[in-house]
Protein backbone atom coordinates (compact mmCIF):
# COMPACT_ATOMS: atom_id res chain seq x y z
CA UNK A 1 0.00 0.00 0.00
CA UNK A 2 1.47 3.66 -1.30
CA UNK A 3 -0.02 6.80 0.18
CA UNK A 4 -0.58 9.87 -2.10
CA UNK A 5 -0.43 13.32 -0.32
CA UNK A 6 -1.98 16.12 -2.76
CA UNK A 7 -0.11 19.65 -1.53
CA UNK A 8 -0.27 21.24 -4.84
CA UNK A 9 -2.73 24.42 -4.06
CA UNK A 10 -2.15 28.00 -3.09
CA UNK A 11 -4.63 27.85 -0.24
CA UNK A 12 -5.46 31.17 -1.04
CA UNK A 13 -8.92 30.97 1.32
CA UNK A 14 -6.59 31.11 4.26
CA UNK A 15 -5.67 34.45 3.50
CA UNK A 16 -2.61 36.55 5.08
CA UNK A 17 -0.20 35.38 6.37
CA UNK A 18 -1.09 31.40 6.44
CA UNK A 19 -1.35 31.54 2.80
CA UNK A 20 2.38 32.51 1.97
CA UNK A 21 3.51 28.80 2.12
CA UNK A 22 1.60 25.74 1.40
CA UNK A 23 -0.68 24.36 3.61
CA UNK A 24 1.21 21.23 4.23
CA UNK A 25 3.76 23.52 5.61
CA UNK A 26 0.98 25.04 8.44
CA UNK A 27 2.66 23.67 11.72
CA UNK A 28 0.84 22.17 15.02
CA UNK A 29 2.09 21.23 17.71
CA UNK A 30 5.68 21.92 16.03
CA UNK A 31 5.17 19.51 13.49
CA UNK A 32 3.98 20.57 9.94
CA UNK A 33 0.88 18.99 8.44
CA UNK A 34 3.48 17.18 5.92
CA UNK A 35 5.61 15.40 8.75
CA UNK A 36 2.08 14.53 10.41
CA UNK A 37 1.06 12.83 7.45
CA UNK A 38 4.61 11.00 7.30
CA UNK A 39 4.57 10.17 10.25
CA UNK A 40 1.23 8.72 10.80
CA UNK A 41 1.22 6.42 7.43
CA UNK A 42 5.06 5.02 8.41
CA UNK A 43 3.45 4.26 12.23
CA UNK A 44 0.76 1.80 9.96
CA UNK A 45 3.51 0.33 8.00
CA UNK A 46 3.36 1.96 4.78
CA UNK A 47 6.41 2.47 3.27
CA UNK A 48 6.40 4.66 0.62
CA UNK A 49 5.00 8.26 0.33
CA UNK A 50 4.58 10.37 -2.56
CA UNK A 51 4.03 13.88 -2.36
CA UNK A 52 2.20 15.64 -5.08
CA UNK A 53 3.55 19.53 -4.98
CA UNK A 54 2.77 22.84 -6.96
CA UNK A 55 2.95 26.27 -5.16
CA UNK A 56 5.61 26.63 -2.42
CA UNK A 57 7.81 23.59 -3.83
CA UNK A 58 11.13 24.51 -3.13
CA UNK A 59 9.81 25.18 0.52
CA UNK A 60 8.09 21.52 0.39
CA UNK A 61 11.39 19.92 -0.79
CA UNK A 62 13.55 21.48 1.85
CA UNK A 63 11.09 20.03 4.41
CA UNK A 64 10.93 16.66 2.89
CA UNK A 65 15.03 17.04 3.07
CA UNK A 66 15.07 17.85 6.91
CA UNK A 67 12.47 15.30 7.54
CA UNK A 68 13.67 12.54 5.76
CA UNK A 69 15.89 10.97 7.88
CA UNK A 70 13.79 10.50 10.43
CA UNK A 71 11.47 8.43 9.12
CA UNK A 72 10.98 4.87 8.16
CA UNK A 73 8.87 5.94 5.02
CA UNK A 74 10.18 6.92 1.70
CA UNK A 75 9.04 9.76 0.49
CA UNK A 76 9.26 11.13 -2.89
CA UNK A 77 7.85 13.96 -4.66
CA UNK A 78 5.76 14.79 -8.01
CA UNK A 79 5.81 18.31 -9.32
CA UNK A 80 2.88 19.46 -11.04
CA UNK A 81 4.00 22.95 -12.69
CA UNK A 82 0.19 23.47 -13.97
CA UNK A 83 -1.06 23.43 -10.57
CA UNK A 84 -3.19 26.58 -10.94
CA UNK A 85 -5.17 24.66 -13.04
CA UNK A 86 -6.83 22.90 -10.59
CA UNK A 87 -6.88 19.30 -8.15
CA UNK A 88 -7.61 17.18 -11.27
CA UNK A 89 -4.18 18.45 -13.01
CA UNK A 90 -2.36 17.43 -9.63
CA UNK A 91 -4.30 14.06 -9.79
CA UNK A 92 -3.54 13.15 -13.37
CA UNK A 93 0.28 14.04 -12.98
CA UNK A 94 0.45 11.18 -10.29
CA UNK A 95 -1.25 8.83 -12.40
CA UNK A 96 1.81 6.80 -13.16
CA UNK A 97 2.43 6.00 -10.34
CA UNK A 98 -1.02 4.88 -8.84
CA UNK A 99 -0.47 2.77 -12.37
CA UNK A 100 2.44 1.34 -11.22
CA UNK A 101 0.67 0.06 -8.24
CA UNK A 102 -1.91 -1.49 -9.64
CA UNK A 103 0.37 -3.95 -11.78
CA UNK A 104 1.95 -4.56 -8.60
CA UNK A 105 -1.46 -5.09 -7.19
CA UNK A 106 -1.32 -2.53 -4.78
CA UNK A 107 -3.85 -0.62 -2.94
CA UNK A 108 -3.56 3.07 -2.68
CA UNK A 109 -4.43 5.66 -0.14
CA UNK A 110 -5.02 9.12 -1.74
CA UNK A 111 -5.28 12.00 1.45
CA UNK A 112 -5.93 15.67 0.79
CA UNK A 113 -3.03 17.56 2.83
CA UNK A 114 -4.79 19.79 5.06
CA UNK A 115 -6.27 17.54 7.08
CA UNK A 116 -4.93 16.92 11.14
CA UNK A 117 -5.89 13.71 12.33
CA UNK A 118 -5.62 11.31 14.64
CA UNK A 119 -3.59 8.30 13.46
CA UNK A 120 -6.67 5.86 14.69
CA UNK A 121 -8.80 7.47 11.75
CA UNK A 122 -6.11 6.43 9.47
CA UNK A 123 -5.86 2.74 10.87
CA UNK A 124 -9.65 2.64 10.00
CA UNK A 125 -9.13 3.34 6.20
CA UNK A 126 -6.07 0.94 6.24
CA UNK A 127 -7.45 -1.36 7.99
CA UNK A 128 -11.42 -1.65 6.74
CA UNK A 129 -12.67 -4.96 5.60
CA UNK A 130 -13.75 -2.62 2.55
CA UNK A 131 -11.04 -3.09 -0.20
CA UNK A 132 -12.34 0.40 -2.19
CA UNK A 133 -13.70 2.57 0.90
CA UNK A 134 -13.93 6.41 1.84
CA UNK A 135 -14.52 7.80 5.47
CA UNK A 136 -17.03 9.77 6.42
CA UNK A 137 -18.34 12.31 9.65
CA UNK A 138 -22.16 12.50 10.13
CA UNK A 139 -21.52 15.27 12.50
CA UNK A 140 -20.91 18.40 10.19
CA UNK A 141 -22.77 21.72 9.92
CA UNK A 142 -25.64 21.76 7.97
CA UNK A 143 -25.14 25.71 7.62
CA UNK A 144 -21.72 25.29 5.79
CA UNK A 145 -22.01 24.57 2.04
CA UNK A 146 -18.67 24.23 1.67
CA UNK A 147 -18.55 20.30 3.02
CA UNK A 148 -18.55 17.42 0.06
CA UNK A 149 -21.24 15.23 1.47
CA UNK A 150 -21.66 11.51 1.00
CA UNK A 151 -25.34 10.32 1.30
CA UNK A 152 -25.54 6.38 1.80
CA UNK A 153 -28.15 4.27 1.45
CA UNK A 154 -27.88 0.46 2.15
CA UNK A 155 -24.78 0.79 3.41
CA UNK A 156 -23.45 2.38 -0.13
CA UNK A 157 -22.11 5.86 -0.76
CA UNK A 158 -24.63 7.13 -3.96
CA UNK A 159 -23.36 10.40 -4.23
CA UNK A 160 -20.43 12.66 -3.58
CA UNK A 161 -20.98 16.08 -3.69
CA UNK A 162 -21.19 19.93 -2.06
CA UNK A 163 -25.45 21.04 -1.45
CA UNK A 164 -26.77 17.64 -1.35
CA UNK A 165 -30.13 16.80 -0.73
CA UNK A 166 -32.83 14.02 -1.00
CA UNK A 167 -33.10 11.00 1.37
CA UNK A 168 -30.53 9.14 2.92
CA UNK A 169 -30.08 6.39 5.28
CA UNK A 170 -27.33 9.04 6.69
CA UNK A 171 -24.89 11.36 5.02
CA UNK A 172 -21.83 12.52 5.61
CA UNK A 173 -18.91 14.84 5.13
CA UNK A 174 -15.86 13.17 3.48
CA UNK A 175 -13.14 13.54 5.06
CA UNK A 176 -10.89 13.52 1.66
CA UNK A 177 -9.25 10.08 2.39
CA UNK A 178 -9.68 6.90 0.36
CA UNK A 179 -8.84 3.75 0.03
CA UNK A 180 -8.67 2.15 -3.83
CA UNK A 181 -7.39 -1.32 -4.46
CA UNK A 182 -5.97 -2.28 -7.51
CA UNK A 183 -9.01 -3.80 -9.41
CA UNK A 184 -10.53 -0.13 -9.23
CA UNK A 185 -7.71 1.93 -10.27
CA UNK A 186 -8.57 1.48 -14.25
CA UNK A 187 -11.47 3.22 -13.65
CA UNK A 188 -9.67 5.58 -11.68
CA UNK A 189 -7.66 6.69 -14.54
CA UNK A 190 -10.07 6.41 -17.22
CA UNK A 191 -12.53 8.63 -15.80
CA UNK A 192 -9.27 11.29 -14.78
CA UNK A 193 -8.07 11.12 -18.71
CA UNK A 194 -11.19 11.09 -19.84
CA UNK A 195 -11.47 14.37 -18.66
CA UNK A 196 -8.29 15.80 -19.45
CA UNK A 197 -8.53 15.03 -22.75
CA UNK A 198 -11.54 17.19 -23.12
CA UNK A 199 -9.75 20.07 -21.61
CA UNK A 200 -11.88 20.22 -18.33
CA UNK A 201 -8.82 20.80 -16.28
CA UNK A 202 -10.33 22.96 -14.24
CA UNK A 203 -12.53 20.25 -12.33
CA UNK A 204 -11.25 19.35 -8.96
CA UNK A 205 -10.75 16.04 -8.91
CA UNK A 206 -13.21 15.15 -6.65
CA UNK A 207 -15.44 15.29 -9.91
CA UNK A 208 -13.41 11.50 -10.49
CA UNK A 209 -14.35 10.40 -7.25
CA UNK A 210 -17.66 11.34 -7.54
CA UNK A 211 -17.88 9.52 -10.77
CA UNK A 212 -16.62 6.23 -9.31
CA UNK A 213 -19.27 6.45 -6.25
CA UNK A 214 -22.33 6.80 -8.77
CA UNK A 215 -20.72 3.87 -10.38
CA UNK A 216 -21.19 1.53 -7.56
CA UNK A 217 -17.53 1.43 -6.82
CA UNK A 218 -16.99 2.73 -2.94
CA UNK A 219 -17.90 1.51 0.38
CA UNK A 220 -18.34 3.62 3.16
CA UNK A 221 -16.41 3.78 6.69
CA UNK A 222 -18.13 5.95 9.62
CA UNK A 223 -15.64 7.76 11.41
CA UNK A 224 -17.98 9.87 14.03
CA UNK A 225 -16.32 10.57 16.86
CA UNK A 226 -12.87 10.43 15.84
CA UNK A 227 -11.57 14.20 16.01
CA UNK A 228 -10.40 15.96 12.45
CA UNK A 229 -10.57 18.98 11.01
CA UNK A 230 -9.73 20.02 7.03
CA UNK A 231 -8.02 23.76 7.19
CA UNK A 232 -9.20 25.60 4.77
CA UNK A 233 -9.95 28.81 6.06
CA UNK A 234 -8.30 31.16 9.01
CA UNK A 235 -10.64 30.37 11.51
CA UNK A 236 -9.43 26.68 10.82
CA UNK A 237 -5.78 27.36 12.18
CA UNK A 238 -7.15 28.54 14.79
CA UNK A 239 -9.77 25.74 15.95
CA UNK A 240 -6.75 23.11 14.45
CA UNK A 241 -4.40 24.25 17.19
CA UNK A 242 -6.60 24.83 20.54
CA UNK A 243 -9.14 22.20 19.77
CA UNK A 244 -8.79 19.53 17.67
CA UNK A 245 -4.57 18.79 18.01
CA UNK A 246 -5.30 18.56 21.74
CA UNK A 247 -7.87 15.84 21.30
CA UNK A 248 -5.62 14.37 18.28
CA UNK A 249 -2.17 13.79 20.54
CA UNK A 250 -4.73 12.48 23.57
CA UNK A 251 -5.79 9.31 21.41
CA UNK A 252 -2.05 9.20 19.29
CA UNK A 253 -0.28 8.56 22.98
CA UNK A 254 -3.38 6.29 24.23
CA UNK A 255 -2.95 4.25 20.79
CA UNK A 256 1.16 4.07 21.85
CA UNK A 257 0.75 3.28 25.30
CA UNK A 258 -2.03 0.44 24.82
CA UNK A 259 0.82 -0.97 21.57
CA UNK A 260 3.29 -0.69 24.27
CA UNK A 261 1.50 -2.86 27.22
CA UNK A 262 0.73 -5.58 24.45
CA UNK A 263 4.66 -5.07 23.71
Amino acid sequence: MKGFVYAAGRGGRLGLPYSKRPKVLLEFGGRSLLEWHAMKLAALGVQELFVITGFGRQEVLRVLEKIQPTLSIDIREIFNPDFTQGSLVSFNVSLPEIERCAQAQASVLLMDADVLYPIVLLERLMTSSQETVLLVDRDYSQADTDPVLVPVRGGRPVDFVKCWEGEADLVGESIGFFKIHPTEIPFLIEETRKRIQAGVVDEPYEEVLRAMVLAGRFHVEDTTGIPWIEIDFPQDVEAAENEVLPAVERLDLARASARDAMD
